[in-house]
C-alpha cells in the first residue's frame, strides 16, 4: 500500500472510561487495509481493518477506528500503517486533557503565500513542543484548508465568476463543475494535508476540528441570499461538505459522528472528558445574513448544557470570535481605505455584526446562566481573525453568583499559517480595542492586554497551548515566532517566552 495524504489521527469521544480513536489515511491501491496497534512495551498487537469512507479514480480515503481503555497513568499508544509507524498519548483515567488550539491552516491570497518564506514553521513548532510535553487533543477552529483558487484554477468556476451577476445566479451547477469541484477538493486537502509538518503533527495528535467558511469558499453564509440560493454557490457547498465530512469528521456519507447533536441540520457535537466540557459548534452549515445556527441547532446545544453534570471547566470552540471590536466602528475606519474587502468580508461574518447581535446574546445569557447554576467556568476558544488575542464578558447582574462564574474569557489564536493582517489594520484595531462595549443591563465584553505589553492583538502567526493543572486551572500559552521577518511595523514581537494567561476555577 502506498500513502498519499496521512496518517491523521481523530479524537472520536471518551467512551465507558476508553479513549476513542480513528485513523485516517489516503492510499492509491484498492486491497483491504489494515493498522496495526500495540501500547509501549507491550508485546501484543491488535489488529484493527479499515473502512473505506471515499473512492475516487485513482485514490481511495480509508478509516482505522479503535478505543483504548484509559489507566492509572498516561499510556503511549503506538500504531502502524502502510508502512509508517506514529504514536499519540493519551491522559490517565480522570486527567483533564492538555490541547493545542490552532486556526487558518493556508492562505486566502496567493500574494499573502510568496511573502511567507517558511509557511509551516508554527506546525514545526508545535511538534517540537508536543515531543517535550505531550499533547493528548489538537482542536481546530476552522480554515483548515483554503479553498479560494477555485475560482482562479478551474476554468469552469472562472469562467462562471467572470459573468454579470444576473447571470452567474441563472447558472446551472453542470456535472462537469460537480466533477471538477470534486477532483479539487479532494487534492486540496491531500496536497495541504501531507506537507511534512502539518503531517507530523496531525499523525501525533487527535484532532477535534470544525469547519469556517475558508473550508468551502471566503464569505460561506454570509452573501445576499440570491447569491447564496444560487445553483453553482449550493453545488460547491454539497462538495465541500461532503469532503469536510470525509476528511476533517472521518465519517462516511451514511454516519454521524460520535457525540454529535441530534435534532440538528449541522455537524455540531459535544464531549465530557472527565471535569472538562467540550463544545464544537458548526457556524457555518445554517448561516446566513441573519442567522449563525437555527432555533433547532441551538436548542440541542442547550439541551446538551442543561445536562451536563460534574463540569468544573466549559470550552467552548466558536469559529468565529464572540468578544471582538465593534464591526460598525471597523467598518467606518476601513470606509476611508480602499483595498481591505477581504477584511470587511470577514467582519460582517462576526457576531459582533448587526444581524448577529441578538442572537449572540443569547448564547451568552445561556453560558452565563449555566455557569452561576453548576459552579463551573466557561472558557471560549475562537479563531478566524489572523491576531492572536483575549476577550472576556463581564456580568455584575448576580450578587449570589459563584466567584469566576460571570466571567467568560475568550482565547483567540489565529492563524497558523495565514499571515497577520496589515500594519494600519492592527492599528485599527489598537486605537479601537480597549473600548467596553455594553451588550445588555450589566454585562460587558472588553478586550485585554497581553501580560507585560500595551497590545490587545498578537499581529504575528501562533497556536495556543491550553493545558490543565492539579488546582484546576488552566493555563493558556500563545506561542508566537521570536523574530519574524514577516510581522508588519508596530505589531507584537514575539517574546523569549510564550504569553500566557492563567484561567482560575470557580470558586
Amino acid at each position: 500500500m502506498s500513502i498519499v495524504m496521512g496518517p491523521v489521527l481523530s479524537f472520536r469521544g471518551l467512551r465507558e472510561k476508553a479513549w476513542g480513536i480513528s485513523v485516517l489515511v489516503v492510499v492509491d491501491e484498492a486491497e483491504p487495509q489494515r493498522l496495526d496497534l500495540w501500547a509501549a512495551g507491550a508485546a501484543a498487537r491488535q489488529k484493527v481493518d479499515g473502512t473505506d469512507l471515499h473512492q475516487a479514480v485513482d485514490k481511495r480515503v480509508c478509516r482505522f477506528e479503535f478505543t483504548v481503555p484509559l489507566k492509572e497513568t498516561a499510556q503511549q499508544i503506538f500504531y502502524s500503517v502502510g508502512g509508517i509507524e506514529e504514536s499519540f498519548t493519551v491522559p490517565r483515567e480522570g486527567q483533564s486533557p492538555d490541547c493545542a488550539y490552532a486556526s487558518c491552516n493556508g492562505f486566502s491570497n496567493p500574494r499573502d503565500m510568496k511573502k511567507i518564506a517558511d509557511k509551516n514553521e508554527r506546525w514545526r513548532h508545535l511538534a517540537e513542543k508536543h515531543a517535550e510535553k505531550p499533547l493528548h487533543l489538537l482542536l481546530m477552529g476552522g480554515d483548515q484548508v483554503y479553498s479560494d483558487s477555485l475560482w482562479e484554477l478551474e476554468p469552469l468556476f472562472k469562467r462562471w465568476a467572470g459573468l454579470r451577476i444576473t447571470n452567474r445566479r441563472k447558472a446551472e451547477f453542470t456535472p462537469q463543475m460537480r466533477e471538477a469541484a470534486d477532483a479539487f477538493f479532494l487534492r486540496l486537502y491531500c496536497d495541504r494535508w501531507r506537507q511534512l509538518e502539518p503531517r507530523s503533527v496531525l499523525a501525533r495528535i487527535p484532532t477535534v476540528m470544525m469547519w469556517d467558511d475558508h473550508d468551502i469558499f471566503d464569505g460561506w453564509g454570509s452573501y445576499d441570499p440570491k447569491d447564496q440560493a444560487c445553483d453553482v454557490y449550493k453545488g460547491i457547498f454539497e462538495v465541500a461538505r461532503k469532503y469536510f465530512r470525509v476528511f476533517q469528521l472521518q465519517i462516511a456519507p451514511d454516519e454521524t459522528r460520535p457525540c454529535t447533536l441530534p435534532d440538528q441540520v449541522g455537524f455540531s457535537y459535544c464531549y465530557q472528558l472527565g471535569e472538562v466540557g467540550l463544545a464544537v459548534l458548526d457556524m457555518r452549515s445554517e448561516r446566513s445574513q441573519t442567522q449563525v445556527l437555527s432555533e433547532q441547532s441551538w436548542t440541542a446545544f442547550y439541551k446538551w448544557l442543561d445536562g451536563l453534570q460534574g463540569c468544573k471547566h466549559l470550552l467552548l470552540m466558536s469559529s468565529i470570535p464572540v468578544v471582538h471590536p465593534d464591526f460598525g466602528i471597523i467598518e467606518r475606519l476601513l470606509g476611508a481605505f480602499p483595498g481591505q474587502q477581504e477584511i470587511e468580508d470577514d467582519l460582517r461574518d462576526h457576531w459582533t455584526s448587526h444581524e448577529h447581535k441578538i442572537e449572540r446574546l443569547r448564547l451568552v445569557h445561556h453560558l452565563l446562566e449555566y455557569a452561576k447554576k453548576n459552579s463551573c467556568r466557561v472558557t471560549i476558544l475562537s479563531g478566524d481573525v489572523h491576531v492572536g488575542a483575549v476577550g472576556v464578558i463581564e456580568s455584575v447582574r448576580t450578587a449570589d453568583a459563584p466567584e469566576n462564574s460571570q466571567i467568560i474569557n475568550q482565547l483567540t489564536s489565529s492563524g497558523i499559517v495565514h499571515p497577520p493582517p496589515p500594519g494600519m489594520m492592527l492599528h485599527f484595531l489598537e486605537s479601537v480595542g480597549d473600548k467596553v462595549q455594553e451588550i445588555d443591563r450589566g454585562i460587558t465584553t472588553r478586550m485585554l492586554e497581553f501580560p507585560g505589553t500595551r497590545n490587545r492583538f498578537i499581529g504575528t502567526r501562533n497556536w495556543l497551548q491550553i493545558l490543565h493543572d492539579d488546582k484546576n486551572r488552566i493555563w493558556a500559552s500563545w506561542h508566537l515566532p521570536k523574530a519574524d521577518k514577516n510581522a508588519k511595523p508596530g505589531t507584537l514581537p514575539g517574546p523569549e517566552k510564550p504569553y500566557t494567561k492563567v484561567i482560575h476555577p470557580c470558586s
